[in-house]
């Protein structure tokens, strides 16, 4: 006989992005998760947690297909400024995920100095080139936290290609380097050949430009005016000789959306004929939202920052779409979204980490976590 009475198991998916700068999106679900068990108690039923932490092809994209069962391969790889740095891809025997952030991504800068004009991508080049001797059907290239805007030139370099100037000298690739480009010679890559190349990425600027790479992304990576002139100038140069090359859409390509991402990368990816796509839905195929929704009651999502950016795609807006009728929790570091337009996102409710303190919890670890686990135990309760 079944008892009516008995407490009920409710069923949660975790599934959040990063909080940039604090936490990964792993670190965030498991403090949801730790205080949502919490707040069980006995004869008022078990919370059981699902744990998908998700990326939308920016930094973090390797550890989340890690987390979803992916294996994690290392390398070292050249950072952006040439020092060596401990790299890692995703693999699966099947998909492999790159990431620019963890190659010659801004956090690995030498002391965190900004190099805008001789940071390069090459790093990244070196790991799709080891992704490659995986014998992968594909690969995902991730390409948000560059530290670079060389137009993918480091990436190239990697992968067979050779820059050299007037007077025959090899170029190593950087926005410096652009504008000194005379010839380029071109290397074979027969795995390159029969690989299928995805971006992923919900970044949709050109490669020049008001809207460009150097104009729009160039100053967070501390280029100025100057530098950006320079960055520009030396983008259309890049353009012109690749034209000359041989790549007879390379023109096009530059105005390519998304040819900007990555302070260019996303270009050099266009021209090696990888395919684009959303991020933030490529990655919920390839992490099984769909499926680990369907047996779930609630869903939590989030990120650092809720606000209009989150309504025009990113990642907690493709949860909340493809989330159907369950209930939507939504938690951030902050909130700009007044609760009248929770509704946009059919969002139940949005709990931030700026309520529980007054303290700035976007670059400290411990205290996110920690209000993290607060609000999970304060969800929790709702739920009972």
């Amino acid at each position: 006989m079944t008892n009516a009475t008995a407490p009920k198991t409710v069923r949660t998916l975790i599934a959040p992005d990063k909080f940039k700068g604090s936490l990964t999106a792993g670190e965030v679900a498991e403090a949801l998760a730790s205080g949502l068990r919490a707040s069980a108690g006995a004869g008022v039923g078990t919370v059981h947690c699902e744990l998908l932490p998700l990326a939308d092809g920016g930094d973090g994209s390797v550890d989340a297909a890690v987390a979803s069962g992916f294996t994690r391969r290392h390398y070292t790889v050249a950072g952006p400024t040439g020092q060596h740095v401990p790299a890692s891809i995703a693999f699966d025997g099947v998909t492999a995920v790159v990431e620019v952030a963890n190659t010659c991504g801004l956090g690995l800068l030498p002391d965190g100095k900004l190099e805008p004009l001789d940071a390069s991508s090459r790093g990244f080049g070196e790991a799709v080139l080891f992704a490659l001797s995986l014998n992968p059907d594909r690969i995902v290239l991730a390409l948000g936290g560059s530290a670079s805007t060389d137009g993918g030139m480091g990436m190239l370099t990697a992968l067979g290609y050779s820059f050299r100037d007037a007077e025959g000298r090899q170029l190593y690739g950087s926005g410096r380097a652009l504008a000194r480009i005379h010839s380029i010679r071109r290397t074979a890559l027969p795995e390159l050949a029969d690989t299928e190349l995805i971006v992923a990425s919900d970044v949709h600027n050109p490669l020049l430009g008001a809207q460009g790479a150097p104009a729009v992304f160039g100053p967070q990576k501390g280029a100025g005016p100057d530098d950006v002139a320079l960055l520009d100038k030396g983008l259309e140069h890049f353009v012109s000789r690749m034209t000359a090359a041989g790549f007879e859409d390379a023109a096009s390509r530059a105005e390519h959306d998304g040819a900007g991402s990555a302070g260019g990368i996303g270009y050099a990816c266009l021209l090696l004929g990888a395919t684009q796509v959303s991020g933030a839905d490529y990655f919920l195929d390839l992490l099984d939202f769909n499926s680990r929704k369907e047996h779930c009651d609630v869903v939590i999502t989030g990120e650092g920052s809720i606000d209009e950016q989150t309504l025009a795609g990113k990642l907690p807006a493709a949860v909340a779409r493809r989330s159907g009728t369950r209930p939507i929790i939504a938690v951030a570091g902050r909130s700009l979204l007044p609760r009248e337009r929770w509704q946009e996102m059919a969002l139940a409710r949005v709990y931030t980490l700026a309520e529980y303190t007054d303290q700035d919890s976007s670059k400290d670890p411990e205290l996110s976590a920690a209000l993290l686990r607060r609000i999970g135990q304060d969800i929790g309760a709702t739920l009972r």
